[in-house]
């Protein structure tokens, strides 16, 4: 059954290890995404004309890498494995058996956003805006890191570029989802990203912009993932994953609309000050 399909070979989740020190693909794709980002930003940080520079790149970074961890940890197991949790509440340190969330991590980095915006003073949107066009490199890096371990993979199907997976109990042929996300999460939604970043200083679109783009990319992609086993779908075909990115839909649009609301204003405000002078 699987000779026509494309057989996923089996591939060591270890670089290489020196003694209990193990470098896996999994990080490696994040620290190049992570390199990335940085570069990226620094470079923004440096055409921002004084609005930005490369020590508050480092913190912003740094606190951004802790709400991923920390939120996607505790996202992962309150959204998948509540039931587990409440069983044995010390699962949530148990960060060594896996398991991040997303969706978790996004709040995180929201919560990252919010104190470092207090601490230097600046905006939320301002810096949320700043942070939305990294977000995609990491994420795209994340699911090909997912595709070299052969994890979250997609349902079974019979199309051409289907793919059995080594991890796969069935070992029947399914969609390679974790491509499709790398796609759209990744490649897509940077390059919309990017071209807003560059193109327009609208207060709060960019930010907004990423949560709608990823929660309808995610949604679409649910549709050819596998979901998880102990969860299964929600009123008979409605994914954990679709469900958590609904809510990044509309309030990416509440994000647009309070950044017009804040711009307008701050006009306004501006120009009643130079009518006075």
């Amino acid at each position: 059954m699987t000779d026509n399909f494309i057989q996923f070979p089996l591939i060591d989740p270890i670089i290489f290890s020196i003694g209990p020190i193990a470098l896996r693909w999994y990080g490696m794709m994040y620290l190049i995404g992570f390199i990335a980002a940085m570069f990226i930003a620094n470079r923004a940080a440096d055409k921002s004309k004084g609005l930005w520079n490369r020590d508050q790149v480092s913190d912003l970074l740094f606190y951004s890498f802790l709400g991923v961890i920390l939120g996607g940890r505790v996202g992962y197991v309150l959204f998948y494995q509540f039931e587990y949790f409440l069983a044995e509440p010390l699962y949530l340190f148990k960060i060594w058996e896996g398991g991040m969330s997303f969706h978790g991590g996004l709040l995180g980095v929201i919560t990252a956003i919010i104190i470092f915006a207090r601490k230097t003073n600046k905006q939320f949107l301002s810096v949320a805006d700043f942070v939305a066009p990294l977000v995609p490199i990491g994420l795209g890096m994340g699911r090909i890191g997912n595709f070299i371990n052969a994890e979250l993979w997609g349902r079974q199907t019979d199309v051409s570029w289907a793919m059995v997976f080594p991890t796969d109990q069935l070992q029947v042929p399914r969609h390679p989802s974790q491509l499709y996300e790398f796609f759209l999460e990744g490649v897509v939604l940077f390059a919309i990203l990017y071209f807003i970043s560059r193109k327009t200083n609208r207060l709060g679109l960019a930010s907004g912009a990423f949560l709608i783009g990823y929660g309808a990319f995610r949604m679409i992609v649910e549709m050819y993932r596998e979901p998880d086993s102990h969860l299964g779908f929600f009123f008979e075909y409605i994914s954990m994953g679709q469900m958590l990115s609904l809510p990044m839909v509309l309030g990416g649009i509440a994000l647009i609309y309070w950044g017009y609301v804040n711009q307008a204003a701050q006009a306004i405000k501006t120009s009643a000050v130079k009518g006075t002078k």
